[in-house]
């Protein structure tokens, strides 16, 4: 079984830079699943209950759940996590430790909180017969990075599966069910298109959860190549930050880029689509207040799932009304910093043995402030 996997690893990296597959995709299903209440007894029949409207559908889709209000107090929350060196989550930092900073102007911390809550994630899984040809390295790491990463989900967490290529296509909607997000998976098989559209498949999943309450995120499994999107990076970028998802980025193909430019085979310029490539995803997770991955080894995904689960799970919560209260849509910067309260000095971090430890906070970089409604 290894003699016929190297074979097929050194078959693919030979032909990496010409090859196109030309197969038929997965027969499409135009019809979303959505998670469902199990029937219990004395309930009406499925098909006479009424139908629960999709977090996932599009926005002119979607029901009103109830009443809706204006308020002119605008509040601003940002999500934070605090890892250490080998990305593990730091504990019990008190709220007088936290500053926040809206275009480098302190703001007052009106809610602290910490804890644990079910997460609600979409996985976003390039899918692109450019580089995910059946039976090669690429399409197997990928799977193997999904499968990898939903095994650490619990059971009350909410997942959805899209998969993208020339569009995004949502293969299962938001659901608990561990079958039908299995099931979901199952379809990635045979990639239908050449094209990479990540900018159009990033921005439609960000805008489409940035109504969802609670604890969300993405999970991007993408070389990061987009190839004929029809937004700009510029455009994305600002729609990422707008719609305030935190997004967890796994830049795949590291291991084959590197061999298969070893070997000559990789040119100039795709040598720099490469590093553009990487560079879009580190900048998204880090405008987005996620974190950016690149894993050589297959044997480096479980502490990368580790990292993002740590990153999820626990965050402090923190909440301010901003001083500049002017509505006129401009961008506006964060920035969040531990500090000692007594002097206003960088918070030193120690290990229990005293020792210093280098740590990072991750939120997000900024938001747009509302438009005043003329």
């Amino acid at each position: 079984m290894k003699k016929l996997s190297i074979a097929l690893f050194l078959t693919f990296a030979g032909t990496f830079v010409c090859t196109f597959v030309n197969a038929q995709g997965p027969n499409k299903d135009s019809s979303d699943t959505v998670a469902r209440p199990r029937k219990k007894e004395g309930e009406p029949a499925e098909a006479d209950m009424p139908k629960i409207p999709s977090k996932f559908g599009k926005k002119e889709d979607r029901l009103p759940e109830g009443p809706s209000f204006k308020s002119d107090v605008t509040a601003v929350t940002v999500d934070v996590a605090v890892l250490d060196n080998k990305g593990n989550f730091i504990p019990n930092i008190p709220r007088g430790n936290f500053r926040i900073l809206e275009d480098n102007v302190p703001q007052t911390v009106t809610n602290f909180g910490l804890g644990e809550a079910p997460m609600t994630v979409c996985m976003v899984i390039e899918f692109s017969n450019r580089y995910q040809q059946f039976y090669s390295e690429p399409w197997y790491q990928t799977l193997t990075a999904a499968y990898g990463f939903i095994e650490t989900l619990r059971k009350e967490d909410y997942v959805a599966i899209v998969a993208y290529d020339i569009r995004p296509e949502t293969l299962s909607d938001f659901t608990t069910d561990r079958m039908k997000t299995q099931e979901a998976m199952q379809r990635l098989r045979i990639a239908a298109f050449s094209e990479s559209n990540l900018y159009d498949a990033l921005t439609d999943t960000a805008d489409r959860m940035s109504e969802i309450e609670g604890r969300k995120a993405i999970v991007l499994l993408s070389s990061g190549v987009d190839t004929f999107s029809k937004l700009t990076f510029d455009k994305t970028r600002k729609i990422i930050q707008t719609a305030g998802v935190p997004i967890y980025s796994i830049g795949l193909m590291q291991a084959i880029r590197e061999y298969v430019d070893a070997q000559g085979g990789m040119g100039a310029i795709q040598r720099l689509d490469f590093l553009q490539a990487d560079n879009q995803l580190k900048t998204f997770s880090k405008e987005s207040g996620g974190q950016s991955y690149f894993p050589r080894f297959y044997g480096e995904f479980p502490n990368i799932f580790r990292a993002i689960h740590e990153a999820l799970r626990s965050q402090y919560s923190l909440a301010y009304n901003p001083s500049n209260q002017v509505k006129d849509g401009k961008y506006r910067r964060i920035k969040v910093e531990l500090v000692n309260p007594a002097t206003g000095e960088p918070l030193r971090v120690t290990d229990a043995k005293g020792k210093p430890v280098k740590y990072t906070i991750v939120a997000k970089a900024g938001y747009n402030a509302p438009r005043a409604v003329e």
